[in-house]
């Protein structure tokens, strides 16, 4: 009868059981390992080996068969190499380890049998505990990691030697110290609002966006401050509740991005990718469907700046993670889906020079229309708000009164999201007024003749798409909570027909 640990795998940002079958057969002295491993799961034969002599025990001088099950699932990462090496040593009767079936084992071994940290621990933790597994032991590397998920009994050991001793009842396991993690939810950078001159009005749709998760793109000229005040969103957003710090550390501890940190995500992403970047580095891909920086972004903020310099493909595979809120990466060899539940900043100048409109501008009207339209149509429309940045006045820069700072406009974001908070409670995957279905926006959105004559006007004459009829709501709604009002008015109905300066002197004379 063949010898079966448990262990885990991941799939996407998900963890599944698999159990190391190991038999040994009379045959020519071969270790074969079966059940759809990549390379790194292939040469644990070699790592093994090495190991087991390692720590003064006999390799079986056998034909041995490992089997992964199950085997129809393809199964990647080195962390295979502890229970492949506890069940070969169990198949060879050299260790006797009672209960097992209680125990599930994650960990790459070194050549001198010691323990070495590996990718996805979190959410095969997770796995092993909904799976009703007492027990894991992981390496002393990413104890921290695996700690954070109560229910289950973790264990971080060094070597090889110190897991068998352990099993076998010859040591007692000694709790390492725990670390101190602190909160990371305050500005790292030093980064705050107050240091933001000659842009009140621009600031207000700032805390508009960061309230209701809404998109946001900006266009100005260059040093008018649009990178400086994307880079200061992070420190006004609302901290992240214990189930969204989880779903960001599951993303980062598949993707490899926790080593030397293994400790749960407690501020919100933000990630700004060059604009050079590949398709497959923003959404996702690579041999093993790797996730990208959309779902690296997972309930933060993903910053694009000098959007129009991205590639138009690049850009225009943004559309369906930008509705959906999730991702799937196929590819030849596996299948995943992520998360990516971001909020998108951009920024970009409003021509190739980006002085258009003043006596600066060398650009052609052909030039500009060209530059433009790198943006295509259907991701401005998933632009909730669009701001032109103004330069900033000589007297406001040299005006050393600080403005409201960071921690300010973070209490009223805050105020915002804890109205929202309370209206989506028990709707799964909502959130913020961003977030809203159609059905919702029926519900939460409802206005009177008044505001309704307004946005008919608009409507009407720029036959502008339900998309973005739905966004001027779902904008509005969000005016109206940062002042706590229950009813959507003819205030915040205008605030969020003005937040598209794109179309602003139009809509201007609509109204009128």
């Amino acid at each position: 009868m063949a010898t079966i640990v448990k262990s885990l795998s991941t799939k996407g940002v998900e963890g599944y059981v698999v159990d190391v079958e190991t038999k040994t057969i009379s045959g020519q002295p071969m270790i074969s390992i079966v059940g759809l491993g990549d390379t790194a799961v292939k040469e644990a034969r070699e790592r093994v080996e090495a190991a087991i002599l390692d720590s003064r025990f006999i390799f079986p001088q056998m034909k041995i068969v490992v089997n992964l099950a199950p085997s129809d699932l393809k199964k990647s990462g080195s962390h295979f190499d502890l229970p492949i090496a506890l069940s070969l040593l169990m198949e060879a009767n050299q260790v006797r380890i009672k209960r097992t079936e209680e125990f599930a084992f994650i960990g790459e071994l070194s050549l001198n049998a010691r323990l070495r940290g590996c990718n996805g621990v979190l959410s095969m933790v997770i796995a092993a505990r909904d799976s009703g597994i007492e027990s894991i032991i992981v390496p002393l590397d990413n104890i921290e990691e695996a700690s954070l998920i109560r229910g289950i009994k973790v264990y971080g050991f060094q070597g090889l030697r110190d897991v068998v001793e352990f099993l076998e009842g010859s040591k007692e396991y000694v709790k390492s110290e725990e670390s101190v993690v602190e909160d990371d939810c305050q500005n790292p950078l030093n980064m705050d609002f107050s240091e933001v001159q000659g842009q009140e009005l621009l600031v207000e749709y700032i805390v508009a966006a960061a309230a209701g998760g809404h998109n946001m793109l900006m266009i100005g000229a260059p040093g008018c401050g649009k990178s400086m005040i994307a880079k200061r969103i992070p420190t006004i957003l609302p901290k992240m509740s214990e189930e969204e710090s989880l779903e960001v550390t599951k993303v980062y501890s598949v993707a490899g991005l926790l080593k030397g940190n293994d400790s749960l995500v407690r501020s919100r992403p933000f990630r700004a990718p060059h604009h050079n970047a590949s398709t497959n580095s923003l959404i996702g891909g690579g041999n093993r469907a790797t996730p990208g920086e959309i779902s690296l972004a997972h309930n933060g903020v993903l910053f694009l700046d000098e959007i129009a310099e991205f590639s138009k493909r690049t850009l225009d595979a943004l559309r369906q993670p930008m509705e959906d809120k999730v991702v799937t990466v196929s590819r030849v060899r596996e299948t995943n889906s992520y998360p990516a539940n971001f909020m998108l900043v951009a920024a970009m100048n409003p021509c190739p020079c980006g002085y258009y409109g003043t006596d600066r501008c060398s650009c052609s009207d052909y030039e500009v229309l060209k530059y433009r339209q790198r943006l295509s149509g259907p991701i401005l429309e998933r632009m909730d708000i669009q701001k032109y940045v103004q330069p900033v006045d000589f007297m406001d820069l040299s005006n050393y009164t600080s403005n409201l700072s960071s921690s300010e406009l973070r209490e009223r974001v805050e105020f915002a999201r804890d109205i929202q908070r309370k209206r989506f409670k028990g709707m799964e995957g909502v959130n913020c007024n961003a977030q809203m279905s159609q059905s919702l926006i029926k519900e939460f959105c409802r206005l009177d003749s008044e505001c309704s004559d307004i946005l008919q006007k608009v409507y009407d004459r720029y036959k502008y798409s339900a998309r973005t009829f739905h966004k001027f709501l779902k904008v509005s709604r969000t005016f109206a909570d940062l002042e706590g009002s229950k009813t959507i008015r003819k205030k915040d109905v205008m605030a969020s027909v003005m937040s598209r300066d794109l179309e602003k002197e139009k809509i201007s004379m609509a109204v009128v």
